[in-house]
Parts: C-alpha cells; structure tokens; sequence
C-alpha cells in the first residue's frame, strides 16, 4: 500500500474551484495561427467562464507519417490568443527542450501525456528540466492501467519541487473492443484520489470516448464520482481538424454540452438528520461482509480440490469446467440484471485466487 506521504500536494486553483467544472478546453492541435485565434475567440464567445485553453503542439502519434504538430511556432499563437482574453494556457510536453520552449513562451501549465507518463526515464527528464520552476503540472494517467506507474510519476516531479500537482484521467488502452477509445477503468482514478484525497482530478472525455457522441455521457459520469474538471477538446471546424477529428466538438457544442450536464451536490452524510441512506450504507456493509466471508468460503473448497487433484495427478486448469462456470455465471448475473462484463471480470478474479490457492496446495511436499 502506497502511503500518503510519498508526494506533497499544495491547494491549487482546480482543487479550490467551488464552481465545478473547472474546465480546460481548447483544440487538440495547434494547426495554423488563424485557426488558434478564431478557436479561443469562439471558446470565450461561448463559454466565457472556462478556466484554461490547451492546445497541442507537440503531437506524439502512434505511427510516423501522421501530423506530429505544428511544433514552437504554435506556442506564440496559443501565447498571445489567450494573453487577447486574459486566459491561462497549456500545452504538452514530453522532453526537455518542450518544456525549454514552453516555458520561454510563457506558457502558463504543462501537461504529461499518458505516453510520456508510461516512461519513467521520459518523466524524469522533464523533471529535472522543471527544477526550481514554480508552475502548476497536469499527469494524465499511464497508457497502460497501472496505478504505481502514475503515481511515480507524481513523486518525480514531487522530488523536484513541484508541489501544484493535478492528475488526468484520460482511460486506458486495451486489447479487447470496447464502445470507448481508451476505457475508463473508473476504479483506477478513484483508488488513486482515496490514497491521496488532496489531489485534484481532472476527465478527458475526449480521449476516453474517441468519439463526440458519447462525450456527454462520460463527462456525466466523472461529475457524479465528484471530479473537479473536464479537459474537452474542441475545435472551430471539427471535421477539418488535422487530428483527432472525430472526438473534438465545436465551441458552441461544448457549450450545449456543459448546460446538459446536471451537477450535485458532494454531502457529508449526517447520521441524524439522514438515517435512511445510513440504513442502507449498513446493508451494504453487511451484504459486502457476507460476499466476503462466502469468497473465503469458496477458496477453502478449492484448497481442497487442490488437494485431490495433487493425489490424482490432476492439472489444475480444466477447460470444459471453467467453460461451464463462465456460462452458468453469465446466464445467471445477466438474469439478475448484471452486465456480462461484470460478470466475466469478477468470475476471472475468483478463479485467479482459487488457482493460486490451488497452486499453493499443490505444491507442498505432503499435497
């Protein structure tokens, strides 16, 4: 368990943003000085109350050939666009010399993207480049769904005196289909914020969803499990964009989008004056002791399988049963109004313990 002490975190203008969402938008791509300006104009037409405007310059792609950014030139756009309107800037850096570039421009917060945050030794270059530098650092999360990945990133910029730290969850990457472009994996952002409670947490609807029509669902989601902000791309003429055409809306859109999203309220619970939510958080706990208490139940069985198989020189995997689990379990979650792929997950899970319980029976000299 990572402890709490690992990085400091200072309050910083996400955190302390009592108006929720504090929201950071802007086109994914820097593409040419008029479509910076007529972007941002039409960002602040419409959402006048955003808080940051982002904007890639840099462009890390998956395979060479496609637009890789517009590169330094793009900085004095983004600069003096967002100077126009009073409006903090950020941009992404993945190396020393970005973050050289940047901050000679005056750029006024840099993010990590979920590429360079999958590098140690990349985030440690731009740590080292940040010493002695007081700006406030956004860290999208790993490419990959691990958490200690992220959260070393967070202790490696900590360790140079970066203290105004904000993550981004922008999903993970994954080798089976999903409706999203990169999956939510919500668990992984919500036990990062429950070791460190302090840190402020940013969605990026956009790069989750890969595509403009489930945006609003997604950045729903990450209000209700009390985010602080959205990082939503968006961009004059979207279909024209030169990247990542299909995920950015229209400043207008964005607006549209935001209205749509409805905001509640983070309450304390009073035990006195709310006992029925008291009531059924019990139940739950109970029900949660019980789930406990039959998963032990189970494994102490499959110790035993364990055992009979070890005599009977038995291999522990048995595909037509583990077939048969699978479809019994989905045939009954989903009659239950379970969805399949909760089902599948948390059936994986089991039989991963019950094969290392297996697999420890097994391996004792007297099995």
């Amino acid at each position: 368990m990572v402890s709490k002490e690992n990085f400091a975190i200072e309050a910083n203008a996400i955190s302390a943003n009592k108006q929720k969402p504090f929201l950071i938008s802007g086109p994914c791509s820097a593409e040419t000085e008029e479509q910076v300006h007529q972007t941002i104009d039409a960002l602040i037409l419409h959402n006048p109350n955003i808080h940051v405007i982002r904007a890639g310059i840099w462009k890390p792609r998956t395979r060479p050939g496609a637009f890789e950014g517009i590169g330094k030139v793009g900085l004095s756009w983004l600069k003096d666009a967002c100077t126009k309107h009073d409006k903090p800037c950020t941009v992404e850096v993945a190396n020393k010399s970005h973050v050289e570039e940047a901050l000679d421009a005056g750029i006024d917060m840099l993010w990590i993207g979920a590429r360079t945050t999958v590098n140690p030794f990349g985030v440690q270059e731009i740590a080292d480049a940040l010493k002695g530098v007081d700006i406030p650092i956004l860290i999208k999360n790993p490419v990959n769904p691990d958490i200690d990945l992220w959260i070393g990133a967070f202790e490696r910029l900590n360790k140079a005196g970066i203290k105004n730290l904000t993550a981004i969850h922008r999903g993970f990457s994954s080798y089976t289909k999903s409706e999203y472009r990169n999956k939510p994996n919500w668990e992984i952002p919500i036990e990062l914020k429950r070791r460190f409670p302090d840190l402020a947490m940013i969605c990026d609807p956009s790069h989750i969803c890969g595509r403009r029509d489930t945006l609003l669902k997604v950045a729903q989601k990450a209000m209700d499990l009390n985010f602080d902000g959205l990082m939503i791309e968006s961009h004059i003429n979207p279909d024209q964009a030169w990247s990542d055409a299909n995920q950015q809306i229209t400043p207008l859109q964005l607006k549209e989008l935001l209205e749509n999203i409805v905001l509640r309220e983070n309450k304390i619970v009073d035990e006195e004056t709310d006992l029925s939510l008291v009531e059924m958080r019990s139940k739950i706990d109970r029900i949660d002791n019980y789930i406990i208490e039959l998963l032990a139940e189970r494994m102490s069985i499959s110790e035993e399988i364990g055992s009979y198989k070890a005599k009977n020189n038995i291999t522990i995997y048995q595909p037509k049963r583990w077939s048969q689990i699978v479809d019994r379990m989905l045939k009954i979650g989903t009659q239950n109004g379970l969805s399949e792929a909760f089902i599948l997950k948390l059936i994986q899970q089991i039989n991963k313990e019950s094969i290392r319980h297996q697999t420890n029976i097994m391996n004792k000299k007297d099995a």
